[in-house]
């Protein structure tokens, strides 16, 4: 028995970009009950050589491999693959920690697919703060939810949002407003940028009736997020300055996020919600 209870849990991560590559490194150093067995990437011949010289020695395998081998998937991939990984996973009853929250709008049966089977889908922080107080309040009545973000126009260029409309970011001088709608909006229109958005509406008061504003900034060298929330429990603003990782798309909290999201899963003390 006590054997059973020391066991560790089995890790895989899909994806090996900036975010993927510090989660799988960090397991490899040592987590709590964890050990990495897996990982996958779009490019496997470039990864091959980091990956055979850390301690553990993970497997490099296809995506729909990784349900195969593995109790948790940590999805860091592009927003196209969320589905052919996590569909798996919660259909065996497995968990997905789930970076690419904006693809669970396009994909909302995954939910339905994980409760069916006893699976489950955790969303970290990421590059936001303050889920668990928004958590909170929305077991209460949350009245309103906001969440301005403003980034770097290097941030910004290529989102879908920008082209279909022909709105023209290089090279301007001053901040920009681009974009002012729902979550839901937001997501589809800058997939690559608002995972933070999806993530604040499903933790309060869903991805319709969350508003969202979107700046590109030339005077910000940091992607910030300001959230503004109205409940019958408290009111409350937070706002966070994100440096980007490699990707500048992406914060560098955001790898640091899920990390302590697995510390958190067989830690002998966890603090917060």
């Amino acid at each position: 028995m006590m054997a059973d209870s020391k066991a560790k849990t089995r890790v895989a991560v899909a994806g090996l970009g900036a975010i993927g590559t510090d989660v799988a490194k960090a397991l490899d150093q040592g987590i709590e009950g964890l050990t990495l067995v897996a990982v996958s990437a779009n490019s496997p011949d470039k990864h091959r050589g980091w990956v055979a010289e850390l301690k553990s020695a993970p497997k490099l395998v296809p995506i729909e491999q990784l349900a195969e081998v593995a109790d948790i998937v940590v999805e860091c991939a592009p927003s196209k693959l969320v589905r052919s990984i996590v569909a798996p996973v919660v259909e065996r009853g497995k968990t997905a920690v789930v970076l690419s929250v904006g693809a669970l709008l396009q994909n909302e049966d995954l939910v339905d697919l994980a409760r069916a089977h006893g699976g489950q889908i955790i969303v970290p922080n990421g590059a936001l703060i303050g889920l668990d107080a928004v958590t909170a309040a929305a077991v209460g009545t949350i009245h309103s939810a906001k969440l301005v973000t403003r980034k770097p126009v290097a941030g910004l260029v290529g989102a879908p949002h920008l082209a279909e409309n022909n709105i023209q970011i290089e090279g301007i001088t001053e901040p920009l407003r681009i974009f002012e709608g729902s979550a839901r909006d937001a997501a589809k229109g800058f997939p690559a940028n608002l995972n933070v958005a999806v993530a604040l509406s499903l933790a309060g008061i869903g991805p319709d009736r969350t508003r969202v504003e979107i700046w590109a900034d030339p005077t910000v060298t940091r992607n910030t997020h300001r959230i503004e929330v109205d409940s019958d429990s408290a009111r409350f603003s937070m706002m966070i300055e994100n440096i980007p990782s490699e990707n500048p798309k992406t914060g560098r909290i955001t790898a640091l996020s899920v990390i302590a999201c697995l510390r958190k899963l067989r830690a002998s003390l966890r603090i917060g919600t």
